[in-house]
C-alpha cells in the first residue's frame, strides 16, 4: 500500500481549521462547492466534481486535533482508502498533517490526486486565513484530467 502525504502550516487556530474540515459549509469553502451530507461521525459526505465525485464516511473526529474519513463510493482507486487530517499547534501556526492512505499501487491517477490534494490544501489555507478558498469548480486546473 502507498500513501499521499502533505504538511501545511496555517496562521489560524486549530479550531478554525477543524471547523473547515467538519462542516459542509467549511468543506464547500475549500474542496468543492458541491458538498452535501452528514458531517457527524458515522455520517456520509458527498463531494461532487466535474466529472465524478466521492462519498466519504466520517470515521472519527477529535475537536481541533484530527479528522478521519473512509471513501465508500467513487473511483475504484479511492475505494476503501482513508483520508486523515491531524492538527497540531507549533509557534504561530496550526500544522495540518494530511494523509490519503491505502492506495493499492502508485498508479498515474495517484500522481494526479497528490498534486490536486496539494492545491486543495492551499485552498484550505486561504479559506481559514482570508475567508475565501478556491474550491472546485474554481480550483487550479493542473492537466487534461482537471
Amino acid at each position: 500500500m502507498v500513501d499521499i502525504l502533505h504538511r501545511i502550516g496555517v496562521t489560524s487556530s486549530p479550531d478554525e481549521v477543524y471547523a473547515a474540515l467538519t462542516t459542509t459549509d467549511g468543506l464547500a469553502g475549500w474542496w468543492t462547492e458541491d458538498t452535501d451530507g452528514d458531517a457527524d461521525v458515522g455520517g456520509v459526505l458527498q463531494f461532487r466534481f466535474i466529472p465524478g465525485g466521492f462519498d466519504i464516511k466520517v470515521l472519527e473526529t477529535s475537536p481541533a486535533t484530527s479528522v478521519l474519513w473512509e471513501v465508500v463510493d467513487g473511483p475504484d482507486e479511492w475505494l476503501g482508502t482513508q483520508i486523515r487530517f491531524d492538527l497540531k499547534r507549533e509557534d504561530d501556526f496550526t500544522i495540518v498533517l494530511f494523509r490519503h492512505e491505502g492506495w493499492r499501487e502508485p498508479v498515474e491517477f495517484m500522481y494526479h490526486c497528490s498534486t490536486k490534494w496539494a492545491t486543495f490544501l492551499m485552498s484550505l489555507k486561504r479559506l481559514v486565513e482570508t475567508g475565501k478558498g478556491e474550491p472546485a469548480p474554481h480550483d487550479v486546473q493542473i492537466s487534461n484530467w482537471h
